[in-house]
């Protein structure tokens, strides 16, 4: 996922100390072995993300998933600490480049979870190369495993998966003859819309097509087009923030198609953005399942139960997901001496049950499997429809 909004590059330092005042001292432990006698050698992983901008809900819920991973480490007393170190990129692409270097150079990581976005992916994933640092990300463009990158890994399946399932679920369960899909141009929303667009053609559904400005708030433009066409279907591609003013101002001119989106909307903020109950009967995809009482499995039961526990509220998107890159991370450096590529290829045979999958990469970095799911709003609350092969809609 990704939203690049252009900002004024904040200074890295400040960014991070913001950040450690929110969610807590930054012990002094290192990025490699230290310590002597009874201390135990630390090692940092950093967690790069937007933890403050106006789409953080769909990327706290995932920092704080890989916390509780890394704390239930620590305190079984391991001969190797791990800190996780948060680096706020508030998803702008030159933020996240800054912040890498720093992380590489200065904070000396041995490893990253993240970058959260697309966008900021795609440029931090260079640096991350050169720097030899392996990543675990829930970024979703598609391009970002045609890389050829040997350092990156993907908790979750791509674009490509997810934009298709979902295109299909819309040509299956709601039979529209036309749908209108958004987007707003970058990697992440482009990327969705695209394979979204596809698969909906694939299925012989009439598609048109049109782009907003991310920074801009009046769609009016994009709103005549839409009313024109008269779709049955509404996709957009994109983030909360935008998917709900959007919304809203769809359902003010009138608009009553059914609207859906990618996971980058599944957030109580797409509701919010909508006003009132414009939201309801929306349909948000993800490949996650979101499971708020861990009746899943026993796995996840258990992991539901300590995270709100934690942090006094149920896991939200990516929670699982990132308590599961922790999982990879915590499971490669336990073969042996914490070194970021001794990492990197331990993490190449990490094959262990996580929270939401088997945890296990394919040489290119994507994930061994994973399913895509459908979820309906109801006021700001949304619940799961099933797997988009399979649901249904009333």
């Amino acid at each position: 996922m990704r939203r690049a909004f252009p900002r004024g590059l904040v200074a890295a330092a400040a960014i991070s100390a913001l950040v450690l005042s929110a969610c807590g001292g930054d012990n002094d432990g290192g990025g490699g072995t230290g310590g002597g006698g009874n201390q135990a050698a630390s090692v940092k992983i950093g967690f790069m993300g937007d933890l403050t901008g106006e789409n953080s809900g769909i990327v706290i819920p995932h920092r704080n998933g890989a916390q509780m991973a890394i704390d239930e480490y620590n305190a079984t007393n391991p001969a190797t600490k791990i800190e996780l170190k948060p680096y706020d990129s508030q998803a702008v692409p030159e933020q996240a480049t800054a912040l890498a270097q720093q992380a590489i150079n200065q904070d000396k990581i041995v490893g990253l979870i993240g970058p959260a976005f697309s966008g900021e992916s795609q440029q931090v994933g260079p640096i991350l190369e050169e720097g030899k640092i392996p990543s675990v990300t829930i970024a979703t463009n598609a391009t970002l495993a045609e890389k050829g990158w040997k350092y990156w890994h993907r908790i979750l399946p791509g674009d490509r998966i997810q934009g298709t399932g979902i295109g299909e679920f819309i040509a299956r369960a709601l039979s529209p003859q036309k749908a209108f899909v958004v987007h707003d141009n970058q990697d992440y929303s482009k990327g969705i819309a695209d394979f979204v667009t596809a698969a909906l053609k694939g299925k012989g559904v009439t598609v048109e097509t049109d782009v907003i400005d991310p920074q801009g708030s009046d769609y009016a433009s994009t709103v005549n087009k839409v009313k024109s066409a008269a779709p049955q279907a509404i996709f957009y591609g994109g983030y909360y923030a935008q998917a709900g003013r959007l919304l809203k101002q769809l359902r003010e001119a009138g608009v009553k198609a059914r609207f859906l989106s990618g996971d980058g909307s599944l957030d109580a903020g797409l509701a919010k953005g909508a006003g009132g109950n414009n939201a309801d009967g929306a349909i948000v995809g993800c490949p996650c399942l979101i499971d708020p009482t861990g009746e899943s499995s026993e796995k996840s039961k258990k992991f539901v139960d300590a995270y709100k526990a934690k942090f006094n509220t149920a896991p939200a998107i990516y929670a699982a997901e990132g308590y599961d890159a922790a999982t990879a991370f915590i499971e490669a450096i336990k073969t042996g001496n914490p070194d970021a590529e001794k990492i990197n290829t331990a993490l190449s045979t990490v094959d262990v049950a996580g929270v939401t999958k088997q945890i296990k990469f394919g040489p290119n970095g994507e994930p061994a499997g994973g399913d895509i799911f459908v979820y309906l709003f109801k006021g700001q609350a949304y619940s799961l429809l099933g797997r988009a092969a399979e649901a249904t809609v009333s």
